[in-house]
Parts: structure tokens; C-alpha cells; sequence
């Protein structure tokens, strides 16, 4: 606990910062000072992080389910905006002078009016104080005036070019940030789409070619997404007709006994040869044990570190996930795959992919993963490179091929950008066909 408070520490200060830009570019500098606008605005940036930090504690604090609910959608939402807003403000700094460049050219350009009237009466007298040397008072008149003629439009039209170029600026990074946030959520609140890909393998019998695989992962059950998200991936499921489901971990984000009502619709899932389910991190995070038990009650059959024998003829295996491995419940490749008939194909279900290189060692054929979310929010793809062999797709490992899904659900903000949520139609291809 104490070599995590540096980290901790570190963390805060860098979202205390991003919080002060945001507040400086969108509050501070499009407002006035001591204004109702300010305050407003200044309420919101320091109320909203507060959600987030709430959304993403509650859950491991096992706070009620209903307040969990309550401050999921405000708090997991602006963390979304928060990246895309300041991915546009960062944009928008080098828009800035460029925008204050161009006004003040058009400024430039833009003829002086001269207004044309009668001559002023001249005064036929001046009234100069005893005591002040005459003509010294009509000199600083004269000088005074003409300061405030000088200063008054240049400065009046430096201030208002400056805040017309924040609110441009502003107003800007607002609205693409919140326009990709919401396109983002619902794609996410419309349901995955099923993706179609054909894996040639080359000990799979002529019998199987053709076999048709429904991969789904990533469906994070929780706060947000709830019963109407599994009855639409149930349904788009059963809509492919496939042969064998593989549900490849991260079902839940929650305990059964506040997502259970949520995952029932899973008992819907039909396939000829049933419905497999393995172990992904945040199962460990949410009662993995119990919710093994619970998916077997919903008709699926849970597969840690087994294999069994399909009927098509090729060997389907499944691991726990790496997490598990503080629980004594890691993945155990030796007993999943140590003694099977390598003559035969097999199918690998593991949730994370960087477990490939076991996969390769014990001679796996295809290997079906997910975690990666594809990245989710871009960029964070390119984060997820540097964890992952593979982020999303098909990729060929020596002899093993591996398959990630990039999800039918989503953590934390309910919002993919640069990364659709997908359910896989994965179809077996023998080279003996």
C-alpha cells in the first residue's frame, strides 16, 4: 500500500492539472470575472470529477447497486468528454494564433470611418488656475486625449479579439468532444454487430469444414449496461445460428447478486453444440467462483484449464485468466492441453492474448481472445499495443493463430471511438475440403 501512495499521488496531480486547463480554457477565459457564467462553470469542473472518482470506486467499495447506478452515468461520461475535450483544446492551441493573426490583419484592412460635422465653436476664453503656468494644462489635455484615443480601440479590440478567439476555440472543442462522445455511446447503447471471419486450419477434418463459431467478449455487465444489452447480444447471437458459443471472459462488472437479473437473458443463447464460457480479469474482481456457478445455471458450460472432444472432430480447450493467478486460479496449460492428441485440431479459448506463447509451446491451432477492447477510446489503441501481441483481428503466431475480439460491451464510459463493439462469427476452414 505505501509504494502505491507515490503512484496515487502522481495520478492526482496529473488530473488536477487537466482539470485546471480545462477550467482556464473553457471557464476562465471565456467568462467574466465574478460572474454567475463563472461560477456556474467552475461548479460543474470541480462537481464532475468527483462522479468519476465516485463511479470508479464504488464498485470496488461495494457500495449499494442503486448508488453505484446513479453516479455511473455522469461520472464514467466525463471521462470520456474529458479526453476529447482536452485532445481538442490541445488542437485548438495551435488554431489560436493563427485565428488572432487573421482578425487582426482583417482589423488592419478594414478602412477608418471618419465622421464629417460642423466645426466645434472655438472658446473665446480659457480659464487657467493661478496657480499652473498657462498652455501647460491645454499640452496635457491634448497628450491625454490622444493616449486614450491610441490605447482605447487597440486595446478594446485586443481584449475583444482575445475572448471572441477562447469562445471560437472553446466552443469548438466542446462540440466536437461531446459530438464523438455521443456517437461513440451509441454505438455502444445499439448493440454490437456481428463480424464475419473465415480461419483456415490445417488438421481440421473434412467433417468440420465450415463449423461455425460465435465469439463474444468484453460484455461487462454492470451499472450501465444491464438486461437490455444481454438480450441484444443474445439475439444477435442466435441470429448467426452457430454451431458453438464462446463466451471468452469479462462478462460482468458487478457481483451475481446485483447483475444477476442482468444476465439471465444468457439462458436464451442456443447452439448445437452448447455454450462455453471462461474466466476473464474482471470476473477476479467481482466473485469469480460465483459467477462460475451462476453461468452454469444459465446453460453454460464454464471450461477451467479443460478440454473436451467436439463431435465435428477438433479438441476445444479453455484456460482462467491470468488475474486468477493471485487466487491460486491462473491458467494451467499443461492440464488443458498436456496430454491430448496433437494429431487433432484445437480451438484455445483464453481472454487475454498475451498468453500466445503457451498456446504456441502446447501446439494450439487457434487461439479465441478478447480484453483489448480494440483500445475503446482512440488513442488508447495505441496503449493497448504495448500490452497486447495482437489488438484486434486475426494474426499468425508459428503455427498458432490468434483471434481478438474487440468486444460486445464496454468499461467504464460506455462510449467506443475508433473500435465498434463486434460479436464474431468465426467459421473453421478445412484444407482437406
Amino acid at each position: 500500500m505505501i509504494a502505491f501512495l507515490p503512484f496515487l499521488a502522481v495520478v492526482l496531480a496529473l488530473l488536477g492539472a487537466v482539470h485546471w486547463y480545462v477550467w482556464r480554457r473553457l471557464v476562465r477565459d471565456v467568462t467574466a470575472p465574478g460572474g454567475a457564467a463563472r461560477r456556474a462553470g467552475t461548479a460543474v469542473v470541480v462537481a464532475l470529477p468527483l462522479f468519476s472518482v465516485a463511479a470508479l470506486a464504488s464498485g470496488r467499495a461495494d457500495a449499494p447497486f442503486w448508488f453505484q447506478r446513479a453516479v455511473a452515468w455522469p461520472g464514467f461520461l466525463w471521462l470520456a468528454l474529458l479526453l476529447y475535450v482536452v485532445l481538442a483544446l490541445l488542437v485548438g492551441e495551435a488554431v489560436r494564433p493563427v485565428l488572432h493573426r487573421v482578425l487582426a490583419r482583417r482589423a488592419a484592412a478594414e478602412p477608418v470611418a471618419v465622421a464629417v460635422s460642423a466645426p466645434a465653436p472655438v472658446p473665446t476664453a480659457v480659464s487657467v488656475p493661478a496657480s499652473v503656468p498657462e498652455g501647460e494644462p491645454e499640452q496635457e489635455s491634448e497628450g491625454a486625449a490622444g493616449a486614450a484615443v491610441e490605447a482605447g480601440p487597440v486595446a478594446g479590440a485586443g481584449v475583444s479579439r482575445r475572448l471572441f478567439v477562447s469562445r471560437v476555440v472553446g466552443g469548438a472543442a466542446v462540440a466536437v468532444a461531446a459530438g464523438t462522445v455521443a456517437n461513440g455511446a451509441y454505438g455502444v447503447l445499439r448493440g454490437p454487430r456481428v463480424k464475419r471471419v473465415t480461419v483456415p486450419l490445417a488438421k481440421l477434418p473434412r467433417a468440420a469444414h465450415g463449423y461455425r463459431i460465435a465469439v463474444v467478449s468484453d460484455i461487462h455487465l454492470g451499472p450501465i449496461l444491464g438486461r437490455a444489452h444481454s438480450q441484444r447480444i443474445v439475439d444477435a447471437i442466435n441470429a448467426t445460428q452457430p454451431d458453438l458459443i464462446a463466451v471468452v471472459g469479462d462478462l460482468v462488472d458487478g457481483t451475481v447478486e446485483n447483475l444477476g437479473p442482468a444476465a439471465e437473458p444468457l439462458a436464451g443463447l442456443r447452439a448445437r453444440h452448447g455454450s462455453f464460457f471462461v474466466t476473464g480479469n474482471h470476473e477476479y474482481f467481482s466473485g469469480a467462483d460465483a459467477w462460475v456457478d451462476h453461468v452454469r445455471e444459465l446453460g453454460m458450460r464454464p471450461l477451467r484449464n479443460e478440454r473436451l472432444e467436439i463431435a465435428a472432430g477438433f479438441d476445444l480447450a479453455g484456460v482462467d485468466d491470468v488475474a486468477g493467478e493471485s487466487e491460486g486460479q491462473g491458467p494451467d496449460f499443461v492440464r488443458a492441453l498436456g496430454d491430448r492428441d496433437r494429431s487433432r485440431a484445437a480451438v484455445l479459448l483464453a481472454h487475454q492474448p498475451v498468453v500466445i506463447d503457451d498456446a504456441v509451446r502446447h501446439g494450439v491451432d487457434l487461439q479465441l481472445s478478447g480484453h483489448t477492447h480494440g483500445g475503446q477510446l482512440w488513442p488508447g489503441n495505441l496503449l493497448a499495443e504495448l500490452a497486447n501481441p495482437t489488438v484486434a483481428g486475426l494474426e499468425r503466431y508459428g503455427d498458432t493463430q490468434l483471434y481478438v475480439s474487440r468486444g460486445a460491451g464496454a468499461w467504464g464510459p460506455p462510449v467506443r471511438v475508433g473500435a465498434p463493439s463486434d460479436i464474431t462469427l468465426v467459421q473453421l476452414a478445412s484444407k482437406q475440403a
